[in-house]
């Protein structure tokens, strides 16, 4: 049998259970390892697709549709790659793809960066809501995409749509770097409302986060939050007892 034939055959054999798709799980990692999928032909990968449920199969499709994405998409087939992984994000196991949350990530975001590419910012808005939504533990819990669904509500200026998950309370986070952009983009969404109360408090938050050296997110989120300052109370406050040193002794040197 066809290596890859017998890879699909796994897939639809070992989709059931937890126990299976664990076991699924390495297959596909050394099968990925040895032989990788993104070195087949596009056409070769949408037939192995052809051969799947994204629901049913979830964790095999992700493998293929990743490795689908990780090429260039000529143009005349890029509206076919969104409305295929639009599906696949609104039908897949929650369950199945947390098994492989980075290879998610990495394909959701070239969905979003197909969707830039584009121009349409409005059509990655659910997709990448539900897939926030499928990728957490809890909705206390901020993932790596968080960001970029943020940014896809900024940039469509669909502010209301963000607050789907603004709203929840986080307490979990996965990367520093990702909760500054979550706050930051946030701060930009409440701006964008003219709620600039809350809008103060995200950007606050990217500001007074711990951290050992000065990013730019944090620079940007100072010069947002002294604007706003300005607009909202009339006057900028001094910096929170809490804000890290290195941040009040950079911050105002690099936004003179």
């Amino acid at each position: 049998m066809d290596p890859l034939d017998a890879m699909v055959t796994q897939v639809q054999g070992f989709s059931d259970s937890n126990a299976d798709v664990t076991h699924l799980h390495g297959l596909l990692k050394d099968y990925d390892a040895q032989s990788p999928l993104r070195d087949l032909p596009p056409a070769r990968l949408s037939h192995l697709l052809s051969q799947l449920d994204p629901a049913d199969h979830s964790l095999g499709y992700l493998y293929i549709l990743e490795a689908q994405s990780s090429g260039s998409i000529p143009r005349e087939q890029a509206e076919g790659f969104l409305l295929n992984a639009s599906n696949f994000i609104n039908k897949c196991s929650a369950e199945q793809i947390r098994m492989a949350p980075e290879k998610f990530t990495t394909f959701c975001r070239r969905f979003k960066e197909q969707v830039m590419e584009l121009q349409v910012p409005k059509q990655a808005i659910f997709p990448l809501r539900t897939a926030v939504k499928k990728l957490q533990p809890s909705s206390e819990h901020l993932t790596s995409l968080h960001p970029d669904f943020l940014l896809m509500c900024l940039l469509a200026k669909c502010y209301k749509a963000g607050l789907s998950i603004l709203e929840d309370d986080i307490f979990e986070i996965d990367q520093p770097r990702d909760f500054l952009l979550y706050c930051y983009y946030g701060g930009m969404i409440y701006i964008g409302l003219k709620r600039f109360s809350k809008a103060l408090e995200f950007l606050q938050h990217a500001i007074t986060a711990p951290t050992t050296s000065l990013t730019a997110i944090t620079v940007e989120a100072y010069k947002k939050y002294v604007l706003v300052s300005l607009i909202h109370t009339g006057q900028v406050p001094s910096f929170p007892k809490y804000t890290p040193a290195v941040v009040q002794r950079n911050l105002k040197t690099c936004t003179q």
